[in-house]
């Protein structure tokens, strides 16, 4: 029996990277409602019938350009997280890990939970900025398959930890791997979100002054679980922590899949600062805290295509925090100290 229990989640990722896995990962993805957040019925045609046919072999040959011996990068450094995290906890306390889709699956990594019959759960979705989609949905079939347990123990959950000051510092730690004025220009690109979305939880709040741009320039009780506003105070964080100067940074969204998306959109920003003149940007994701197909990939390898197509040379990722010790120490500060 473990006093306490830390229960990591990461958003998912396929078992393996051919057409019928990915196919199977982006059904179960793309069907929840926090995702796709539409008329059911439209959601499940546009899902089934379009989305996942015509994307399983594309999105297939993506993951496959990312995958490594071991298997799924987000998936390894997850583990590696996981277990470095155990060995720095105290003895009595359990750490778990599950992935939102796929495996480990929440089901299975909760029932082990149960069985160890903890006094207190932490409970961290791995997304540092909130998001319904992300985090919502996460703590939604959480807490959705707790509720039928006997006895539910106390339950510390961490639905955000974009501005805490060890997730700052873990970025930071990994910042000084890389020389910032060597570069042209610091793009922190995040990943994108319909607008409606962020209309929705301003509405939530009944707030009707959200304007998708300066209502996001300082953190207040009306926009506090806003993504857009949650993203904005983490490049500030960096900026500040980081010294570097105005004019010399941008921040930027990711991954749209239409143009009713969180702008600037990063693509385009790449494309326009190569248009410029600049030849060397760095780019931070922090909204990844693992490295996955959003960062390996669609920075990495996409970008950089765009980057170099309009006259840019060479875009430099800084690696995602995986699970390096100032981050394994900060999930850890984050977690037991709440």
């Amino acid at each position: 029996m473990s006093k306490e229990a830390i229960f990591l989640i990461n958003l998912g990722t396929p078992d393996d990277p051919t057409p019928g896995k990915v196919g199977k990962y982006l059904t179960q993805f793309l069907n929840d409602k926090r995702v796709i957040d539409i008329n059911p019925i439209g959601r499940f045609i546009l899902v089934n019938c379009i989305i996942v046919p015509f994307r399983s072999f594309r999105s297939s040959k993506l993951y496959q350009a990312i995958w490594s011996k071991e298997g799924s990068p987000l998936l390894l450094h997850s583990i590696d997280l996981k277990n470095k995290l155990q060995q720095i906890v105290s003895t009595d306390t359990h750490v778990e890990l599950a992935m939102r889709y796929q495996t480990p699956s929440i089901k299975n990594a909760l029932e082990n939970l149960r069985k160890l019959r903890p006094e207190k759960i932490h409970i961290i979705p791995l997304y540092p900025q909130y998001a319904s989609s992300s985090t919502g949905s996460t703590l939604e079939e959480v807490l959705n398959r707790i509720k039928s347990w006997e006895v539910i123990p106390n339950l510390n959950i961490i639905s955000k930890f974009y501005d805490h000051p060890k997730f700052i510092e873990a970025l930071v730690n990994e910042a000084k791997n890389y020389d910032l004025k060597a570069y042209d220009h610091i793009l922190f690109s995040y990943h994108g979100l319909p607008e409606r979305q962020i209309l929705k939880g301003a509405a939530h709040y009944g707030n009707n002054t959200c304007q998708m741009g300066d209502c996001c320039n300082k953190i207040t009780a009306n926009n506090r679980y806003c993504y857009r506003a949650n993203s904005m105070e983490t490049t500030r964080q960096l900026v500040k922590a980081l010294n570097i100067p105005e004019g010399k940074y941008t921040s930027s969204f990711q991954s749209r899949l239409d143009d009713k998306w969180l702008k600037p959109y990063s693509d385009k920003v790449v494309a326009e600062l190569a248009k410029k003149g600049a030849k060397n940007i760095l780019v931070f994701s922090p909204a990844f805290v693992a490295d996955c197909l959003e960062t390996i990939y669609e920075i990495g390898t996409e970008y950089q295509e765009i980057f170099h197509a309009n006259g840019g040379e060479k875009i430099t990722l800084v690696k995602s925090l995986n699970s390096s010790d100032a981050w394994v120490k900060a999930v850890k500060e984050i977690t037991l100290s709440n």
